[in-house]
């Protein structure tokens, strides 16, 4: 792969992974792959790019999910998202919303591989950034080292050479969104497989990874690692992505400086008429395990929806008081 490296990714979360969260992100790992939130190929096209498809120069390396199953379609988007400097795009194939199947894409799409191949072979050939899909090991009642390993194999005939795998399967139906990321068994030794017999192709391991020292010690069977939930509830973890997967010195800001960094950030954004809430809710679980962790949460919450540019600066002044008080 061209570009940067996938070692350690952020995943793509709906409702999660937006421009303000990436901003988050970043100040914590200058290394760590971002992902946008999916954006479905009609909003890619047809919606407002800027606030959809916008992003920070200091977000790279980032890059842009899509949701869709026309080829022509994702073609479009595609194109789109690498004028706007997008570093990859990543079809999603992994999602199993109600949402997602309604609109025939997503997870539903492990189902129809040569479609799924028709599609990336038009993004391919609309852009000149990486290809990439997210997927899952199968779904439903497809046996995964069928479904999984057919899958992959005629997906790359079509020229993706990289496949984050989710290492569930999702069930359609019977399971929401939030148990598909839990219920379905874990099989690590299925993607690991796939690594080993498909060694031409880079595969990266998505779910239930928990902490960066549970990625350092698989990073080195992958091509590289993604965790989604984890650092979105308890982001400063991040902070030590550079030096244990990287390699680096730790130069990675402390919590307060983050805040100092993100309260210049959300005023700047107030002043172009951003809700506060837009910024602050990715914020939450910055003190997580912290000491003043649960002011810093109330304080926000509670005070979030009169707030104005200056809430972070006194949500840390809350969790000052709060820890002389203790």
């Amino acid at each position: 792969m061209k570009h940067h490296s996938h070692k350690f990714c952020v995943a793509p979360l709906m409702d999660g992974t937006d421009r303000h969260c990436r901003y988050f992100h970043r100040l914590m790992s200058k290394h760590a792959r971002l992902y946008t939130e999916m954006i479905t190929v009609d909003a890619a096209i047809n919606g407002d790019r800027e606030y959809l498809l916008g992003f920070h120069p200091s977000e790279h390396p980032v890059a842009l999910q899509l949701g869709g199953s026309d080829p022509i379609k994702l073609a479009e988007a595609s194109k789109i998202g690498a004028d706007f400097g997008y570093d990859e795009i990543n079809l999603n194939v992994g999602c199993p919303s109600d949402r997602v199947q309604s609109g025939a894409f997503g997870a539903c799409l492990m189902k129809t591989p040569d479609l799924v191949a028709e599609c990336v072979a038009a993004m391919i050939d609309a852009v000149d950034i990486p290809v990439t899909v997210k997927c899952r090991i199968g779904v439903d009642d497809q046996n995964p080292d069928e479904s999984l390993f057919g899958f992959v194999d005629r997906v790359a005939k079509s020229g993706c050479k990289l496949f984050i795998v989710h290492a569930r399967k999702a069930w359609l139906q019977g399971l929401s969104p939030k148990e598909n990321r839990t219920i379905p068994p874990l099989d690590y030794d299925l993607v690991r497989r796939l690594k080993r017999e498909r060694s031409d192709l880079d595969i990266v391991l998505n779910g239930g990874i928990e902490t960066v020292a549970d990625a350092a010690a698989l990073a080195d069977e992958f091509d590289g690692v993604m965790l989604g939930r984890a650092p979105y509830g308890s982001p400063y973890l991040l902070a030590s992505v550079d030096e244990l997967i990287f390699g680096e010195a730790n130069h990675a800001p402390s919590r307060l400086e983050v805040v100092r960094r993100m309260s210049e950030y959300l005023k700047r954004q107030f002043n172009e008429g951003v809700k506060p809430n837009s910024v602050t809710r990715h914020m939450l679980g910055l003190f997580h395990g912290a000491p003043g962790a649960r002011a810093w949460r109330r304080y926000i919450s509670e005070n979030v929806s009169k707030g104005d540019g200056d809430i972070l600066d006194r949500a840390l002044e809350a969790m000052a008081a709060a820890q002389r008080a203790a």
